[in-house]
């Protein structure tokens, strides 16, 4: 059989670490030479000619992450590896999924092609900002949802009087999804932007009055909205209120943000970086979900067993 050998960005080092201890290999070895005006150069100190390779990196920005993963891509397949798998835990630029005005890129459709080119052979990723992305690959696209770990956490809380939440329209559908797994009621935030960040307007639609409120988002960067939701529903008489988010970008003041909310916890994984703590933030981690299912592509067995049903 073809061997299996993991290699890392250095963004998602510690990551990637735990997903080769649960597929059950060590770590490849990868160097990187760095030049002063901030150049850099990865190197393979292996063989990977004939081998399944898995390259474990989030391309939040900087546009270095995205990088790293598109130089090892192309490393890869010039020292011919047999298949290339990109493992983006957290699929960066996923929000420029479409023209939502004149004159602006789809870059989530660029990036797709700048991956396609420089050698990944599969993508493996979790909790696409919009799961018609898949559709912006030619190559085979493994896409996980963090439901599988979140729902038994939320379910360990036993919470009586459960909603699920949607902090906006486009997460309904996420929205209903848990709430079908849990067995509970629904609500969604209608919000109007100003501009990116900035929300101008929120409103809810749904009752939360004596309620313990879940939202549910793929991810949280200045947790502006989460903040504005959690204090709606807190003003519509929830009882608590927490959210899970799949990816916690965390961008700005969003800790202080968090902080001063009407949320009792923040619960994210551990797809980008944490870059500081609190009390307030729970960290689950992917680790078994991406090494699982890495194993399963490896094996050519179905993933199906690592969805929740």
């Amino acid at each position: 059989m073809t061997e299996a050998k993991i290699f890392s960005c250095t963004q998602s080092e510690d990551l990637a670490k735990r997903i080769a201890k649960n597929f059950g290999i060590p770590m490849g070895n990868v160097t990187f030479s760095h030049y002063s005006d901030g150049e850099f150069q990865p190197s393979f100190e292996e063989s990977v000619r004939g081998s399944r390779i898995f390259i474990v990196g989030s391309t939040h920005p900087s546009s270095d992450n995205l990088m790293e993963m598109l130089l090892m891509l192309d490393a890869a397949k010039r020292a011919s590896a047999r298949h290339i798998t990109a493992v983006m835990p957290y699929f960066g630029w996923a929000r420029q999924d479409r023209k939502d005005k004149p004159r602006v890129p789809i870059g989530a459709k660029m990036i797709a092609k700048l991956l396609e080119t420089a050698g990944a052979t599969r993508i493996i990723t979790m909790d696409l900002h919009a799961d018609q992305i898949q559709g912006f690959f030619e190559k085979p696209v493994d896409h996980l949802f963090a439901s599988t770990i979140f729902v038994p956490y939320i379910e360990s809380l036993k919470l009586e009087n459960l909603t699920i939440a949607s902090p906006d329209m486009g997460g309904s559908k996420r929205a209903y999804a848990y709430s079908k797994f849990l067995s509970s009621d629904v609500v969604i935030c209608y919000k109007q932007r100003q501009k990116a960040n900035v929300i101008s307007h929120m409103e809810l639609i749904g009752e939360v009055k004596g309620k313990n409120v879940v939202l549910v988002d793929d991810m949280v960067d200045t947790a502006g909205t989460l903040a504005k939701a959690a204090e709606l529903m807190i003003e519509r008489g929830a009882l608590s209120v927490r959210a899970v988010c799949t990816h916690g970008i965390l961008s700005g003041n969003a800790h202080e943000r968090i902080e001063n909310s009407k949320l009792e916890e923040l619960i994210i994984t551990d797809t980008i970086p944490s870059k500081k703590e609190s009390p307030k933030i729970k960290i689950l981690s992917c680790a078994e979900l991406f090494g699982s299912t890495m194993k399963s592509v490896h094996l050519n067995k179905s993933i199906h067993e690592n969805f929740i049903n």
